[in-house]
């Protein structure tokens, strides 16, 4: 393998963890913001509980979900580190090797 296409890996891993992470927190800025306009209007309108409560658990599992993407981009971002640090090391190894 070579170094360059790893360090290329790896960084091209801190693009999509930076995407996707911008992705769930919109998802989640977007759920919260929703949740709470459904709550206010049901409070104003004096609509029936069953209502906001089917409308709110949608919510809450894409909020769910949103959150847990969040988590993967944290975790594909670390792994893509790994991947860099890793192939610096190697590069530092084959530097001192070649002097």
């Amino acid at each position: 393998m070579e170094i360059q296409s790893a360090f290329t890996a790896g960084v091209q891993g801190f693009q999509k963890a930076s995407e996707d992470a911008y992705k769930a927190a919109e998802d989640i800025a977007a759920s919260v913001g929703e949740a709470s306009e459904t709550f206010g209007i049901a409070q104003e309108n004096n609509d029936p509980a069953n209502k906001v409560s089917v409308q709110t658990s949608d919510k809450a599992v894409n909020l769910n979900q949103s959150v847990v993407d969040l988590r993967v981009a944290e975790f594909q971002a670390k792994a893509s580190a790994e991947v860099v640090k890793s192939a610096d090391e190697n590069l530092g190894t084959l530097l001192d090797v070649r002097v």
